[in-house]
Formats: C-alpha cells, structure tokens, sequence
C-alpha cells in the first residue's frame, strides 16, 4: 500500500523535517528498492509482486522524485545528506538493516548505505558512479537530453504515442531494451515523472565528481548490468567488479539500463538470491 511518513534529518542550522512517499507489500525480511534519477518507485512494478512473496518490500520515492517533495532549505543531494535521510527513513519505518537493492542513482545510494553498515546486503543494478570521465559526460548528456524532450512534449501526445509501440519506444528505448513491454499508462507517468523530478538538476549536479571507491568487504554485494545499457555501458560493470573483488557480478542478458521491465523474473531472482 502507499504511504508517506514525515521525520527529522539533522541540517547544519537545526533539524529539518523530510516526508518521503513509499509502497509496502509483502511479508519476510525487509527488502527496501530504490530507483534512478528522474525516476519513480513504480520503475520496480514488474517485479515487486514477485518479490512480496519472500520479502517485505519497500519501494521508495527518492525526496525531489516521484510523490516525495524536495529536500528543505539547508539539505542538500549530496550523498552525505541523503545518506542521512535514508538512514532517518529507515528508523521512521523501524527497519534494522534491511536488505537493499538499488538502480542507477539508486544503486549508488544502496552501495553507500552499504559503506554505511546501514543495511545487510547490496544488490546495484547498473549503478552509478563506476564510470571514467567520458562516461560520466556521456551519460549525464543523455539524461539531460531525455529530460529536455519530455518537458517539451504535450502530455496529449505523450499519451497518444504510449499507445503505440512506436511512439513508446522513442519514450522509453534509452532506458529499456524492450520498451514495447512497458503499459502506456507506466509511460506516461514515468514521462511527467521525469519532467516534475525536483531534485534532478541538483543531483546531477552533485554527480559531478563521484567515485565510488570502496570494497565493501564483509557485506554481500551483487552488481548486474544489463548487457544493452544505453546510458551506463556494462564494461563499467567490470570495474565495480575490480573495485569489489568479493561482489557477485552477473550479467543481465537483453536487459537495458533499468532492467526490471526487461526481464523482470530475471532481477527478481537477482535480487532474492543477493539478499538470502
């Protein structure tokens, strides 16, 4: 069910109150899943019924994203911050050390809270911040293209190319390998998603100079990438892997930068095995 929960995060004038919007579902071990930049929780639709099965699932509406609102004056995007957040988020929910699994953005997030010892296992799907300059340009470059091209769309044509598997794929093809499997409804809110993400300029621009640079040792850590990411090329999946000799690198075959539409029992069995 979809839920919101308000709580305080420390600033450096004084607290600051932060709501963040989330659906749970599903019984057994916590399982919290966060998504990309310029993305909603509804990216891990495809696959979160399958995981209720064994997990008690919370997918998460990063702030500035989806239905949570923008982080207050005085907290910024930096991974510090929402670091600090997520581990307020987890305390409001009463979780202890859950599971996570991230994409994108979101992978990156759940590789730092696993730096943290904030949660129990990491599954990253594509995630960022494993990228040589270039990369990082190139992918940046896309993202700021694909959110242009949806702020200058009509929502009436927007809705009437999600209707046809043309008009979703020229949505949707940067993101998923197999965009015609996506409902025209998804694509149509993950495009005013994409236009209304507060936070995306600002995270973008925190981006700049991250790294991730630690083992992570002592944690169990699966990386999958998808072997048609258009944004996050896979040989970045490579050097996740030099950078976390112990992690479980797989290989998502078909699947494109957010996997879960693509092959969606696939990243479910991914993500169950890296958090047994």
């Amino acid at each position: 069910m979809s839920a919101t929960v308000s709580f305080q995060v420390p600033g450096p004038h004084g607290p600051k109150d932060v709501t963040v919007s989330y659906a749970r579902v599903g019984r057994g071990e916590p399982l919290v899943l966060l998504h990309g930049i310029g993305h909603h929780r509804q990216a891990w639709d495809p696959v979160v019924d399958i995981l209720a099965t064994e997990r008690d699932v919370i997918a998460v509406d990063l702030p500035g994203f989806g239905a949570s609102p923008a982080l207050p004056d005085g907290l910024d995007y930096t991974l510090p911050a929402t670091n600090a957040v997520l581990g307020a988020l987890f305390e409001a929910l009463d979780l202890d050390r859950p599971h996570i699994a991230g994409n994108s953005l979101g992978g990156l997030l759940a590789l730092e809270l696993g730096r943290e010892k904030l949660v129990r296992s990491v599954t990253a799907l594509s995630p960022a911040g494993f990228w040589s300059e270039a990369e990082r340009r190139y992918a940046f470059a896309v993202l700021l293209t694909m959110r242009t091209i949806a702020q200058r769309l009509p929502l009436p044509l927007v809705e009437r190319l999600s209707h046809t598997t043309a008009g979703r794929t020229a949505l949707t093809s940067t993101i998923y390998a197999r965009p015609a499997r996506r409902a025209p409804e998804a694509v149509v809110a993950e495009t005013l998603a994409l236009v209304g993400s507060a936070g995306f300029d600002a995270t973008l621009r925190a981006g700049r100079t991250i790294r991730f640079t630690d083992d992570l040792s002592g944690l169990p850590v699966t990386v999958g990438w998808g072997t048609q990411d258009r944004i996050l090329v896979r040989r970045q999946g490579v050097r996740a892997k030099q950078m976390m000799p112990h992690a479980r690198l797989v290989r998502l075959p078909g699947c494109g930068h957010c996997p879960m539409n693509d092959d969606p029992a696939l990243v479910a069995r991914v993500i169950l095995d890296g958090s047994s």
